[in-house]
């Protein structure tokens, strides 16, 4: 049991991945714009942007599971409201402290894979708009960015 609890959460975590991917290309990029563009302008009014929305949406997910395992007996329910935290929790530390330095620390960090995942978020970023972005991983992106 401890092996499969194991499981679901490391395969939740991943498919949070592609959850990253999809929503901020079909979704953030799509139809929920208006609450993702804030993101990509430069001259912030505010430390908190609207697109700060989307990690309450997936703590809400992960708490519906939360409710599901406790409420209703749901076991899997655990490990994947763990997975959805994990995920967002990593999102939170590489996106935002480590990629757009919204708190001062981390910034030191000089390796291939940290070059990279900057390197694909700055070209993310180059693109001011709706539409023509690329890159919209987070913690895999393509083999070109670490070059």
């Amino acid at each position: 049991m401890t092996f499969l609890w194991i499981t679901i959460l490391i395969v939740t975590f991943c498919f949070m991945e592609f959850m990253a991917w999809f929503s901020h290309k079909y979704i953030m990029h799509g139809f929920l714009w208006s609450l993702h563009k804030d993101h990509h302008l430069k001259d912030h009014k505010s430390w908190f942007e609207r697109n700060d929305l989307f990690f309450i949406f997936y703590a809400l997910v992960s708490s519906g599971f939360v409710i599901l395992w406790g409420e209703a007996g749901f076991w899997p329910g655990l490990p994947i409201a763990i997975g959805i935290f994990l995920y967002g929790l990593s999102y939170f530390i590489v996106h935002d402290i480590f990629i757009h330095q919204r708190f001062k620390i981390l910034r030191n960090i000089d390796n291939k894979y940290a070059k990279g995942l900057r390197r694909a978020h700055k070209i993310h970023h180059k693109n001011i708009n709706k539409e023509k972005g690329e890159c919209f991983g987070m913690l895999w992106v393509p083999v070109k960015y670490f070059k």
